[in-house]
């Protein structure tokens, strides 16, 4: 999976990578010749008492640690400058595919799990790169270099140093082994903590309401020791790493030291030839240490890398056309043709055998039971989801063929749950059509019913709105969503239940001032209020799926139990005008 997405993902960092692999060449090109310029400078200089001998290799290492550290400093800014566009690149990559998604996606995943892959995983991986960048080339040149100048001072002591690097090479390899599946573990408790704390962030009210915070607690504190414990036995494992080097490099040191001073006092070493071993040795052991920092990211960025790869794998159920067609109609014409939706997996379809046409200045409202599929109607007119049976058209053609693009600028969708960016009121009605003038957005906000409140809010339209909208209340929150699809001017509204928050009267005002705002454009509402039902052209009742009422009013309300029993639970216009007098 690493190995993959470094393939697919890094092809556009070739010529950076290069530069690094040139820069590190010359870098440790440097770190091996100081010690062999060293055992030449006390063989040559000082054992023989030759001053011009000591001056000349004392300015060649000199100028040769110049350059040792200019090409360090150099591979060191452009490797954590390239590993930080590699996360940029993949946080965007990955934001873009969720983008894409279908709700269905989004279910399967979880947000809590795709937040945890868009900034935790992606961190891992960024990690491994700017680590890999300065080490993957580096590392290797100085050990392999280190043993072969280290043969070419004595062979007997040098096939020690190979000995050195397969012992720490196989220890290491075992740690790593352990490590790789503990670190799966401790990303899947990641997502456990993120999904936790979400739910108690979000539902803190219903917590609190029901007296749970000991529960959540609980819950909260059980997910979190799991997690500790994951990392407790991961920093173990990377505790043991520096004391077993310690360990490693004084032994073989107190060995070399000791075989050494026997070759020299049997004269088939130098004094100089000794003292490079020992930097030698010193550099094989830090070029092992460094590999192996780095492959202990190794596991966890590869488990990064895999879950990463699963979000950019997954095709969204709901894809662009390759081919977009045009629209071959009046672009406000709905067509509804023997639809089927069902939910993967599922014994029975959310709509059945749904035939509905809506034409160009019709308002349309649909009611029905919880359940019976009145949201999902909505959905698949936008193209939410697709239809597993039958064809949806917008504009004479099937919104599968339809450019995105195209189809959302014809549609405008006031969701069930209104929903406001972090920003200013302005920035979130202008979310549909950036180019909106303030009186555009003014006159949008008067027929929504919202001009009111928004002028009492400190700035007016530069008023600040906290993410998910939290510092207005929900009635305000839906008007001012409702104002956000009215600036668009779209060919066709789509309305899911979005006056549910609103007073009699305030609903009442809003659709008296939609009426000619909206004349010309197909209007399509669902709601479960008869008095919203009675304004429109036609209504059609949903039950269990299927369309079982289709007509005026008056002759739904006479033909329809179903739609004649939410008219007779629910109170008229007149009984509410009589309550309010009777309270004066």
């Amino acid at each position: 999976m690493l190995w993959r997405l470094a393939r697919t993902r890094l092809r556009g960092y070739a010529g950076p990578a290069g530069a690094l692999v040139v820069l590190q060449t010359a870098q440790i090109a440097g770190t091996l010749l100081l010690p062999t310029l060293g055992a030449a400078l006390i063989d040559e200089g000082v054992v023989r008492a030759d001053p011009g001998r000591i001056a000349e290799l004392g300015v060649l290492m000199a100028g040769t640690a110049v350059v040792q550290i200019a090409a360090a400093l150099a591979a060191t800014a452009l490797g954590a400058r390239t590993s930080t566009a590699v996360g940029r690149d993949l946080r965007a990559a990955v934001f873009d595919r969720i983008l894409d998604f279908s709700a269905r996606e989004i279910g399967r995943f979880g947000t809590a799990s795709l937040l945890t892959r868009t900034v935790n995983d992606v961190q891992q991986v960024q990690n491994l790169a700017r680590s890999g960048f300065g080490v993957v080339v580096s590392a290797p040149l100085m050990c392999i270099g280190s043993i072969v100048l280290a043969l070419a001072q004595d062979v007997p002591l040098a096939l020690l140093l190979v000995v050195l690097v397969l012992v720490v090479g196989v220890a290491f390899g075992l740690l790593l082994v352990r490590m790789g599946g503990l670190y799966g573990r401790m990303q899947l408790a990641l997502d456990d903590l993120g999904r936790l704390l979400r739910e108690s962030i979000t539902g803190v009210r219903v917590v609190r309401s029901f007296v749970r915070e000991d529960h959540e607690q609980v819950r909260f504190t059980r997910s979190n020791d799991a997690f500790l414990d994951l990392s407790r036995q991961v920093g173990r494992l990377i505790a043991t790493m520096l004391p077993l080097v310690l360990l490693m490099m004084n032994v073989f040191t107190v060995v070399l030291m000791w075989l050494g001073a026997h070759r020299i006092d049997a004269g088939v070493m130098q004094l100089g030839a000794l003292s490079a071993f020992l930097f030698y040795l010193s550099l094989i052991l830090m070029s092992v240490v460094m590999l192996a920092f780095v492959f202990l990211q190794v596991p966890r960025a590869r488990v990064g890398a895999g879950r990463i790869l699963e979000v950019l794998d997954t095709e969204p159920a709901v894809a662009a056309p390759a081919t977009p067609a045009p629209l071959h109609g009046p672009a406000g014409r709905v067509e509804i043709r023997d639809a089927e939706f069902r939910y993967p997996g599922a014994e029975r379809a959310v709509l059945r055998g749904v035939d509905l046409v809506v034409e160009p200045g019709e308002r349309l409202a649909v009611l029905g039971g919880t359940g019976s599929g009145k949201s999902t109607l909505l959905n698949l007119v936008l193209r939410l989801v697709d239809p597993t049976a039958g064809t949806v058209r917008v504009g004479g053609t099937d919104v599968r063929r339809l450019d995105p693009a195209v189809l959302t600028g014809v549609v405008g969708f006031v969701p069930q749950r209104p929903y406001l960016f972090a920003g200013t009121v302005a920035s979130n009605l202008r979310f549909g059509r950036t180019d909106a003038t303030d009186d555009e957005l003014w006159e949008a906000l008067r027929v929504a019913q919202a001009d009111g409140f928004v002028a009492r809010m400190p700035g007016g339209l530069d008023a600040e709105i906290a993410q998910g909208g939290t510092t207005v209340s929900g009635g305000q929150r839906q008007r001012l969503c409702i104002a956000r699809t009215l600036v668009r001017r779209p060919e066709i509204y789509l309305f899911d239940d979005c006056f549910s928050a609103l007073d009699q009267a305030t609903d009442a005002a809003l659709r008296a001032a939609l009426a000619p705002w909206t004349a010309g454009a197909t209007v399509i509402t669902v709601t479960q209020r008869v008095a919203t039902a009675r304004d429109a052209d036609r209504v059609v009742v949903l039950d269990a799926g299927r369309l079982v009422a289709d007509g005026t009013h008056d002759d739904v309300l006479r033909d329809s139990p179903t739609y004649r029993e939410i008219a007779n639970s629910q109170p008229t216009e007149e009984d509410v005008a009589h309550g309010l007098a009777g309270r004066h």
